[in-house]
This record gives C-alpha cells, structure tokens and sequence, in this order.
C-alpha cells in the first residue's frame, strides 16, 4: 500500500471516528487539528477513501511561463520548422525569442503540438442515407477465419449490404478474383429481391485494375456492371469508413457465425452460410429501430 492510500485511509478512519464521537475526540485521539479534519470531512464524499486523495499541488500558472505573444511566435513558424527543432529555434531567435532550446521544446511538446492537432481534427460530412432499397449496396470481401476451417485452406466471404434495408447477401469461394466478384455479382442479382441501381465496393483488385494499370482497361467485374446496367463507384483510397455498413456485418458475422462452426471444405462452408444467410436477414438491428431487414424490406416493397 502506498503512502498516498494509508493517509487516504487513515483520513477516512478519523472521519467516521469524528462522526459517531465528536471532531474533538477524534482530534485528540489521532493527534491531529480539528480544522484539517473538518476539511476532511468536507472533501469526503461518504462512500470512497479515494476522495480524500490530495490532489496535485502543482501550480496552474508560473510568472516566468510563455507569454501568450511567444506562443503565437512560435505557432507561425512551427509549420515550416516542425522537422527541425533546432533550426526552429535559431529562427525564433532572429525574431526576438529569448528562451533556451529545452524551454521551446518543452512548450512545444506541451502546448503547440495538442493544439495543432486539435484544429486538423476531421470532421465527417453528414452521409446522405439511401432512400430506397437498392439504391446503393455495398460490397466487400472477408478473409474467413483459419480457426473454423478444418482442413487449412484459404477462403473468402463475400458479402454485399444494401444501405437503405440492411438486407445481406453472402457467398463463399475459394480465391478473391474478379472472376469470383463477378461470379458473386451474377448470384447476388438472381437472389436480391429489388433491383440494383449503384455497387460500391473499395479498390481491391478483386474489383477493379484501376490503381495497378493506365490503360483504363476494366477489369471482368466491371464489364458485368455494364452489361447488367449497374452503376459502379469506389470509395476513396484508405477509406474503410465510406464502407461502413458491410465492415460492420463483417464484425457481427465473426462474432455470430465463425466463432460458432467448423468447416471441412468449401461445399460444407456454402451450406453452412446459406443457412446463415436466411437467419440473419430476420434479425432485429437496433439501427433500424429493432425493425429485421426483411421487415424494412416488406415496409418499402408494400408502396413500391
């Protein structure tokens, strides 16, 4: 036990012993003043020791701290200097800035840099939700994970999210290509009880050969896009975020069916999955006012 809790501790003894007996018995008993153990009792908040931890006593303010006009100093230069602290403060110096070296770090360390990184904080723009189903499905691979597959091999779950219902669509394979992309495009518009206006997908070469060639050739996963009419877009590059809605089914697929089932091949995995497939299409998500997908589905699909 520290020095800090048994005085902590001690102080919480003294109170109780002052609020059955008195402050002037207990004062005499542990040798200590009635003022301290009245403002014990004052901090203390009835029900934790930790109240009467003494805080810090260090003070908010110095006379001979940063004067706010050096801070704005500093501040100016500091974007073209932040590599080079040295340099920064040979600068500073030729503007009438007095400190040692170790002063400006420090003060950098502590005021400018939280700062600066307080006003480059992003702030999203408001997303404009789809208004009807089909109006924009996500789509995105998983890697499935190593512990439920039996016999070692590598799979891949694709998985497509309409953002307006939540309703999903799974489908296993083997390899992540645009051949399965395309392969999974095809079953998805066969099961996918609305038309598809726009697929948005990341920039995995599974979709698109965008980022590895120039010669705006696209890939066999596009191609199909056009044929079917679909509008095709690809969220920013190191963008997760946009994909928001099928990362987060990745994460509850994990939680509510990998971690739950063994799987011997790919024939086994498919099966397992469809039967998946159905189920969580019917559960209730609290982002849809604990309504299921297929009861925003129904919702939509009764006016439509």
């Amino acid at each position: 036990m520290s020095i800090i809790t048994s005085e902590a501790r001690f102080r919480q003894r003294v109170i109780k012993y002052s609020l059955k007996n008195g402050v002037t018995k207990a004062s005499i008993r542990f040798h200590r003043s009635r003022q301290a153990i009245y403002e014990w009792r004052a901090k203390y908040d009835g029900k934790s020791w930790k109240s009467l931890v003494d805080k810090s006593h260090r003070p908010h303010h110095h006379p001979n701290e940063h004067t706010a006009e050096e801070k704005q100093l500093i501040l100016r230069h500091y974007a073209y200097y932040k590599d080079d602290m040295i340099m920064l403060w040979d600068a500073l110096r030729k503007k009438g800035y007095t400190r040692s070296y170790t002063s400006l770090v420090r003060v950098v360390n502590k005021w400018i840099k939280p700062e600066i990184k307080q006003k480059q904080a992003r702030k999203s723009k408001p997303y404009q939700r789809a208004e009807y189903p089909g109006q924009k499905v996500q789509v995105d691979v998983k890697f499935v994970p190593s512990y439920c597959v039996v016999n070692g091999q590598k799979y891949y779950q694709y998985t497509a999210v309409d953002e307006c219902t939540r309703w999903t669509f799974r489908e296993m394979y083997d390899e992540h290509s645009t051949y399965s992309s395309t392969d999974f495009l095809k079953k998805m518009i066969l099961s996918c009880p609305f038309p598809i206006r726009e697929i948005q997908t990341d920039n995995g070469t599974e979709f698109t050969r965008a980022l590895i060639s120039d010669d705006g050739k696209p890939s066999l996963f596009e191609e199909m896009l056009e044929v079917c009419g679909i509008k095709y877009h690809r969220i920013r590059v190191a963008t997760p975020r946009h994909n928001g809605k099928v990362e987060r089914q990745h994460r509850t697929d994990e939680k509510r069916f990998y971690k739950k089932m063994k799987m011997y091949n790919l024939a086994d995995g498919r099966k397992q999955l469809e039967r998946y497939n159905k189920k969580s299409n019917n559960i209730p998500k609290i982002c849809l006012g604990f309504l299921t997908p297929n009861d925003m589905l129904n919702k939509y699909l009764g006016v439509m």
